[in-house]
């Protein structure tokens, strides 16, 4: 008996050391990949002038949150002015593109008539729109959302268009055997049905925005995260452009870390 109690607190305690150590060896990872960065920089084998070292990356953070130069703004103004961009784009990107999607995947007509226009205009990248939207809307904010909204707008719509396209056939017959309509249906079975394929849709587009977010700001920009690495490069400050990255990085993560929580509370009847 005693032998077994024994056994069981030995299991236990491996079994918290266990999860100790897979709690701890991102961060480990981490540290060490940062401590190789630094000496190799001390050590020479790369030039400063190319990479800066972690700790400089670091001193130039603390300095941004008060000093404005190079690029005329706080990092705090950057990192808000890229956040109403990109998340501006991002939420016509959705609020436009998921009902398409689920529209087009649930009415043959409007697939019919929607899809050879988007399947011509899908392809196309974001970035390959700047032309054209200076053309039309000048080099503003607008502008700046429009190019996000295109990287948006295309996963949103065919995730929905793809979610909806899988509700269980047996469920819309028995629906339609209670005298619900094909729009009740739609709304009650469609739309849920499809809710685990839309959040993923929205997944991406998120990532795509923040991803185009730097390519939007090189329009006539005057603050911005992605102004702030253009401004890096022509100045020669490695700091501040891997500064730029580093919080481009962070948000992102941040992002999708609480975009996930949201989804496993709304969607937790899926489980």
């Amino acid at each position: 008996m005693a032998v077994s109690r024994k056994n069981f607190m030995k299991e236990k305690t491996d079994s918290r050391l266990f999860k100790l150590y897979d709690t701890l060896l991102p961060y480990i990872v981490v540290l060490i990949f940062l401590l190789f960065w630094q000496l190799s920089i001390r050590a020479g084998w790369v030039s400063s002038k190319k990479l800066a070292p972690p700790l400089d990356v670091l001193m130039t953070f603390i300095n941004k949150l008060s000093n404005t130069r190079p690029d005329g703004a706080t990092l705090q103004v950057n990192i808000l002015q890229s956040l109403k961009l990109s998340l501006s784009g991002l939420f016509l990107g959705v609020a436009i593109g998921t009902p398409l999607g689920l529209l087009m995947g649930w009415y043959k007509p409007i697939e019919r008539i929607v899809k050879p226009i988007f399947e011509l205009l899908r392809p196309i990248p974001a970035i390959a729109w700047i032309p054209l939207t200076i053309l039309w809307i000048g080099v503003g904010d607008p502008a700046k959302i429009m190019i996000i909204f295109f990287s948006a707008f295309v996963p949103c719509v065919l995730n929905s268009q793809s979610g909806i396209k899988q509700s269980k056939q047996v469920l819309i017959n028995l629906a339609k055997t209670f005298g619900a309509s094909n729009f009740e249906s739609f709304v009650r079975i469609g739309i849920p049905s499809a809710m685990p394929m839309v959040f993923a849709g929205v997944r991406i587009a998120l990532g795509n925005a923040w991803a185009t977010l730097v390519a939007a700001e090189l329009l006539a920009a005057n603050a911005g995260l992605g102004y702030m690495i253009t401004l890096g490069r022509q100045f020669g400050k490695p700091d501040l452009i891997i500064l730029g990255m580093v919080v481009i990085g962070v948000l992102g993560f941040l992002f999708t870390y609480t975009f996930e929580k949201v989804e496993k509370k709304l969607l937790g009847w899926r489980l």
